[in-house]
């Protein structure tokens, strides 16, 4: 079935787009949607939780947030290092089964009334470490289960489930929070992990044995070739800086958007959600097309062309003369199309920036590659994030869109002007065949 899928020629190439048809990737999607529907109706009770149960401060708040990137910070670079040691498909299993089981104590904690600060911090720091572990491990364990020529389209599947997920899980979380209540909620998304740990071990793939570590050689021996690996790279360092970059830009206007929208505009939340919907619209037609994009531009073409089309919105929404008495005929389309047009944005380039970068690693190094790229992402997008708050004082709201323009801006030319430009996603599977 393999070399049926890897053969070149025109036959072959519908057979190697569609990777549903690949058993290991279809079971692996299924996996990974039916998990990403589960975090997103979680998601929606865990912050009523918080907020009606608790009764949590600003500062408790903050801090809960703050749990799911913390074990990225510490732990992201020596996580990757041990994917790149272990076996992938078990990680993924595993870490699927803790946490069916942590997500079950909740119930038990609210039907006790044992639920407090401490034991939500407790449980939120553990989601966020398994978390850190199984997306350490599904990255890496991508090229294993789909041709390298394949992986953007698989990639761009991802991408629509995910897209999907997280535009309709949060209603749907919301509307069964208050049909079933919290207790039964998050059993339900226990049990979805669990059917995740099923599928996830049903998946036939064959991991090449990992090396073992040559003597007087340590995980730090290990983080380190990551590293030089991922920014010595001809094409992967201005990828990776890029995507750094953007993350910073990212970082900018997620934190301002809802703010600017709700405060200085003063839309309804029911508007705002609107807004957010056409996002998510975007990010799926994105992804429906990037394959198509990618192979008719190249991969660094198509990474260029979603870095710059990110700048569009948020360069739009800093010089559009838009306040509160503005017609809400004219301030819907434009926030809303300020949503679409960066979801399509990250649509079209994620797919491709993930694809390339799997297909151009050895498979002995996937995991400390995409760590190091996740790892320096999440501080970036954490400096960031309290970097916005300076900046939206001292500027003001769209003055701050402005400014992540400009690092958007410098995003795409740190592709434009690189050897990433002009590189391919059969150049790259090519090394590998």
């Amino acid at each position: 079935m393999r070399e049926e899928v890897t053969r070149t020629g025109t036959d072959a190439e519908p057979r190697s787009r569609e990777v549903l048809r690949v058993p290991a990737f279809a079971l692996f999607w299924s996996a990974t949607t039916i998990r990403a529907f589960g975090s997103a109706i979680a998601g929606v009770a865990f912050q009523v939780l918080i907020v009606t149960v608790l009764n949590a401060t600003p500062i408790e708040i903050s801090i809960l947030s703050a749990l799911g990137v913390v074990p990225y910070l510490f732990l992201g670079l020596i996580v990757g290092a041990l994917m790149d040691r272990w076996r992938r498909q078990r990680t993924l299993i595993i870490t699927s089964v803790g946490r069916a089981i942590v997500l079950g104590s909740i119930p038990v904690l609210l039907l006790l009334d044992a639920l407090t600060f401490w034991s939500l911090a407790g449980v939120m720091l553990t989601l966020g470490v398994l978390t850190l572990f199984a997306d350490s491990a599904a990255q890496p364990l991508l090229p294993n289960l789909v041709p390298r020529s394949s992986l953007v389209m698989a990639n761009a599947r991802l991408g629509q489930s995910e897209t999907v997920a997280g535009t309709a899980g949060p209603a749907l979380g919301g509307a069964l929070f208050t049909l079933l209540g919290a207790p039964i909620l998050f059993a339900f998304d226990a049990v979805i992990n669990a059917v995740s740990a099923v599928l996830q071990s049903r998946i036939s793939v064959q991991e090449a044995a990992p090396q073992p570590r040559p003597r007087g050689r340590h995980i730090g021996h290990d983080i380190v070739e990551g590293l030089r690996y991922t920014y010595r790279h001809r094409t992967l360092r201005p990828l990776a800086l890029s995507i750094h970059i953007w993350f910073l830009a990212n970082s900018i206007v997620s934190t301002v958007f809802a703010v600017f929208v709700l405060r200085e505009l003063d839309l309804a939340p029911g508007a705002f959600g609107v807004a957010l919907a056409f996002g998510g619209v975007g990010g799926f037609l994105g992804a429906l097309f990037a394959p198509r994009i990618g192979m008719r531009l190249g991969a660094g073409r198509a990474i260029l062309l979603g870095r710059a089309l990110a700048i569009v919105p948020w360069l739009a929404l800093a010089v559009l003369p838009i306040d509160a008495s503005t017609d809400l005929g004219v301030l819907m389309p434009v926030v809303s199309a300020a949503q679409f047009v960066f979801g399509l944005s990250t649509g079209i380039e994620d797919a491709n920036d993930t694809g390339y970068r799997q297909a151009v690693a050895p498979d002995a190094i996937q995991g400390r590659m995409n760590s190091t790229i996740r790892t320096v992402n999440r501080v970036v997008f954490f400096l960031g994030a309290l970097l916005t708050g300076l900046l939206a004082t001292l500027l003001g709201y769209q003055s701050t869109f402005g400014v992540a323009a400009i690092i958007f801006t410098v995003a795409a030319l740190v592709v434009a002007v690189s050897p990433l430009r002009s590189a391919r996603h059969e150049d790259a599977a090519e090394t590998h065949a």
